[in-house]
């Protein structure tokens, strides 16, 4: 079977949902089932792709930009190579496929919550993702919460609505990450900011915190994609403890592993997400979690996360006291981790979803 890929992804600098597909590549690449099938990646652009040694994989590009790419280009892509099928892996698919198409939903903060985007990108959001999912021959979600939504905010039956959980542990991590205790408590935050993330309130509850614990620090890591906008930077400079704060807006496999092994707690503190691979990367480095108390979060993290009510700043500073300080509550937490983390595996993932899109290309 031939199957035809939107990769433009892993294009640049890859974040979540490009994470999501190259770690599939990555565990594609082991499986003896995987090798029958012809991979081929289109894009607007080149593409950095994840090591590959048995995956028959190529890659078709043509140039162009967005939605105007994915709609206009990519048809004319998929009509030249003629797969059996398309795997879209970021939300949306071309609404005049040649081929039948799966689609992966991440989420749907757009439909959800529409302020948190702007009047045209949220339009945009809402009618391209509803139609394409309502055209997909099937659709993958990564999470129950997720599927309820979809079901009930883009009116797709919940009967072609596959739910596959991610991984949890990054395939970067050649070894497991071997933690480095430090005296200075280091909170680490991973994830493009949002204003669903309640970053400032971060920075502010860490600021109480620092008052009493002035050798703590924070780092945070994430390009900045607020609406409407939040100056970070602004935000941190005008903090009391603007000395104890970084904030980068992107970090190689490398420094994130560094990060991980430095890290005491890792605070993700959003009250909106289909899934969230970083919290769960933080537990799989032993690191103990940090998260706002919401459906998914209960769904996905369970009893190894330490939960905070709401997004204020004297509630975060009390979680964080909690999480870097409570050994108990440490203990328990990462203890109740190492079963937990057993349900989050990039095979099983892979393995289903090629199960999934190789069904609809029959």
């Amino acid at each position: 079977m031939k199957i035809a890929i939107d990769a433009r992804e892993l294009a640049g600098q890859p974040t979540g949902t490009g994470r999501y597909l190259s770690e599939l590549l990555a565990a594609w690449d082991g499986f003896a089932g995987a090798a029958v099938h012809e991979f081929v990646l289109c894009a607007p652009t080149s593409l950095a792709l994840p090591h590959i040694t048995t995956l028959r994989l190529s890659s078709v590009v043509a140039s162009g930009h967005g939605t105007v790419w994915e709609q206009f280009v990519l048809p004319r892509l998929l009509h030249r190579i003629q797969p059996d099928v398309l795997f879209a892996p970021a939300y949306t698919a071309p609404l005049f496929s040649p081929a039948r198409t799966v689609v992966t939903v991440h989420d749907v903060s757009f439909a959800a919550h529409p302020e948190w985007f702007s009047w045209r990108e949220g339009l945009r959001r809402r009618f391209v993702t509803r139609q394409s999912a309502r055209r997909a021959a099937r659709v993958i979600t990564v999470s129950d919460f997720s599927k309820r939504e979809i079901v009930r905010r883009l009116g797709v039956s919940g009967d072609k609505v596959d739910v596959i959980y991610s991984g949890a542990a990054h395939s970067g991590h050649q070894a497991p990450i071997r933690r480095k205790e430090n005296t200075s408590p280091v909170v680490l935050y991973v994830g493009s900011i949002f204003n669903r993330r309640h970053v400032p309130e971060l920075i502010d509850g860490f600021a109480r915190l620092a008052q009493r614990h002035p050798a703590a620090r924070l780092e945070l890591v994430g390009a900045n994609r607020t609406h409407p906008r939040i100056d970070i930077d602004a935000h941190i400079r005008q903090s009391p403890a603007s000395s104890a704060i970084r904030v980068r807006s992107y970090v190689s496999d490398d420094e994130l592993t560094t990060l991980y092994r430095e890290a005491s707690a890792f605070a993700f503190p959003s009250e909106y997400e289909g899934f969230g691979f970083t919290p769960l990367e933080a537990l799989s480095a032993g690191v103990p979690i940090l998260v706002l108390d919401t459906e998914v979060a209960r769904e996905i993290y369970g009893p190894a996360a330490l939960y905070v009510a709401r997004p204020e700043p004297p509630l975060i500073e009390r979680g964080l006291e909690q999480v870097l300080f409570d050994d108990r509550e440490r203990t328990r937490a990462i203890e109740s981790a190492d079963d937990l983390l057993q349900r989050y595996s990039w095979m099983e993932c892979a393995h289903r979803t090629l199960q999934v899109i190789t069904a609809a290309g029959s």
